[in-house]
């Protein structure tokens, strides 16, 4: 069993996956905090002073016995700006990547040594 577990752990998909999935997670900090320190700051200037993060609705009133219930909606609109940044940034790599893999595949390829020489043999055989 240990043997089998090796075996699926060191395959190339499954590190390359593990790999993705750390720089994924880093990557989502840096959006996050690109968001909620750089653009949600001006965007609550230009709305009049409006802090997106302390929006919420209060559903339930806080209580000796209980806390309060909010929805807080201004922490779902840093989620979604998050995403849509998070998103457009993963697009413009992917769309870097398809560039670099068709200018690849648009190199032509000599044919192999073998194929010149049969097709210059045929070429001799349809002269006679």
């Amino acid at each position: 069993m240990f043997k089998d577990f090796k075996k699926f752990a060191i395959k190339g998909n499954v590190v390359d996956l593990a790999i993705g999935v750390v720089i994924g997670t880093a990557f989502s900090k840096i959006v996050s905090s690109f968001v909620s320190d750089i653009i949600m700051p001006p965007l609550g200037v230009l709305t009049g002073g409006v802090d997106f993060s302390d929006l919420s609705l209060t559903l339930k009133k806080a209580t000796e016995d209980s806390q309060a219930v909010a929805m807080n909606y201004g922490l779902f609109i840093d989620a979604v700006i998050n995403f849509f940044i998070i998103s457009f940034s993963i697009f413009i790599v992917i769309r870097q990547f398809e560039r670099f893999k068709k200018k690849e595949e648009k190199k032509p390829q000599r044919p192999p040594e073998e194929v010149r020489l049969l097709r210059e043999i045929r070429d001799e055989l349809k002269k006679r």
